[in-house]
């Protein structure tokens, strides 16, 4: 399951740098929002959101190991804590950037929308992959 969720991540990661380098040329070049491309990012988003929220619950290193003691063990807290947090705010991020985007009539507001939203989940992803122990790189 671990794999699968490290696998996954590269598609999340390239779908969303897809997504958003899309959107900033179709901003930059007054074209239309394309909402099947913000799609590609939220589902993957989502998709991954999904497998780990299995993992947590069911990975030794997800909420079974949550307590005050584990608090002091960075590599610790990260998995238990910090890594699930930020990637949950990430996916809301995108999710709402997405859902914004999709309302307005504006196709320059909507691109830029997009834009922004998808940014912002990006870096909170990029901020709390654990790199030293991500199995697609070891």
């Amino acid at each position: 399951m671990k794999h699968l969720h490290s696998t996954l991540a590269i598609v999340l990661l390239l779908a969303l740098v897809i997504a958003i380098i899309i959107t900033i040329a179709n901003y930059a070049g007054n074209k239309p929002y394309n909402r099947k491309i913000a799609l590609i990012g939220l589902i993957s988003a989502h998709l991954q959101g999904v497998i780990g929220l299995v993992l947590y619950f069911t990975s030794p290193l997800g909420l079974s190991s949550f307590s005050g003691e584990n608090m002091k063990n960075s590599e610790l807290r990260l998995y238990f804590l910090e890594h699930p947090l930020m990637m949950i705010i990430a996916l809301v991020l995108i999710t709402i950037g997405y859902s914004k985007a999709k309302k307005l009539t504006d196709q320059k507001a909507a691109n830029k929308t997009v834009i922004i939203f998808y940014i912002l989940g990006l870096i909170l992803i990029l901020s709390r992959i654990p790199w030293s122990t991500w199995s697609i790189l070891n």
